[in-house]
């Protein structure tokens, strides 16, 4: 039979189609784990992610177009239990049709346990405590972009005995650890694409190799400086570049902290002469006016979740960039 133009051209869209277009619908949990997740998928196709914006995963609630895109996965990557709480149950609903993965327990993970103790722990009747000083500002503080929905406080993560930090990718080399579990999982599920996963996975880690050199760099001139985070998210990042982190504000970022413990911080502050307070771009940052009032520390952001960043494939480094080039820039100009 004579070819005729149509068919050709027909025979030409079909020999030049995406191989993404047959890829698996992957559903991530959040930003930081979407951009690992982005980075194995190149030009194969895009993981479609939940916690979106600047939204919190420890405040979060599900919508119904999340439920919609979970129902369709055919794979789904998540942090694990302990961290985005307010996926437990959308999870354990799912039929047997999709993979779950649970990037906490991928081989290789460097895991660290809660921090307890002193300022990484506050007394258990924190949030009990009446108007004394400083509980009111931050009462008030926290009503601003604070308030979780009575659903998400229940989910709220408490560090609690033989749990681990579930932070576990501002760590780079467990960033790896995850990454290669993922290109694992996706060529399982997608052997059409498995070379492309594969190669993605090497210009990925290359690309780590080069992240990790670049922030123990940026970070040596202010390893001795103590610092005080909002909440306790960074115990990754310090055991690997031997920052100072000397205390955090709240335990749980949806439990707000009481007289008692913002008392506790100041002292805390003045005792190890701690020169920055770091926030976080979703809580309120009165909160950090009010713990170093009267103390010569300066205050900083850092942001872990990435709630400031775009997803994509290149918010993961941005994200690990954004914490070295901060911590420098306030230790550095503080006394």
């Amino acid at each position: 039979m004579k070819s005729t133009p149509a068919l050709l051209f027909a025979s030409t869209l079909l020999l030049s189609s995406p191989a993404w277009a047959q890829a698996p619908n992957v559903v991530v949990s959040i930003k930081p784990i979407h951009s690992l997740v982005a980075s194995i998928m190149q030009g194969v196709g895009e993981p479609a992610l939940i916690v979106e914006g600047g939204a919190s995963p420890h405040t979060y609630s599900m919508k119904p177009s999340n439920a919609a895109a979970l129902q369709a996965a055919n794979v789904v990557f998540w942090v694990g239990h302990g961290f985005e709480a307010f996926l437990d149950k959308p999870l354990d609903a799912l039929g047997s049709g999709a993979k779950v993965v649970e990037l906490g327990e991928a081989p290789g993970i460097e895991k660290l346990k809660f921090r307890e103790g002193g300022a990484f722990e506050a007394h258990d009747d924190e949030h009990e405590e009446g108007h004394g000083a400083g509980a009111h500002e931050a009462e008030e503080a926290g009503h601003e972009n604070h308030a979780a929905e009575p659903e998400a406080a229940e989910q709220g993560h408490h560090h609690g005995e033989g749990e681990f930090d579930m932070h576990m990718w501002l760590d780079p080399m467990n960033a790896k650890a995850m990454a290669a579990e993922i290109e694992k999982t996706l060529s399982e599920a997608d052997p059409a694409n498995a070379a492309a996963y594969k190669a993605n996975l090497e210009k990925f880690n290359a690309r780590i190799d080069a992240l990790d050199k670049s922030l123990a760099e940026t970070v040596a001139p202010v390893r001795d400086k103590p610092f005080v985070v909002f909440h306790d998210a960074y115990q990754y990042f310090e055991h690997r570049y031997k920052v100072r982190v000397a205390g955090s504000i709240t335990v749980s970022p949806e439990v707000l902290p009481g007289a008692e413990r913002l008392s506790e911080i100041h002292a805390k502050i003045e005792e190890l002469g701690a020169t920055c307070v770091f926030a976080e771009p979703q809580f309120e940052s009165k909160l950090i006016s009010v713990v170093i009032e009267g103390t010569p520390a300066k205050s900083g952001t850092l942001d872990p979740e990435a709630a400031s960043l775009e997803a994509g494939p290149d918010l993961y480094f941005q994200l690990m960039e954004n914490i070295g080039a901060s911590l420098k820039e306030c230790l550095s100009s503080a006394s």
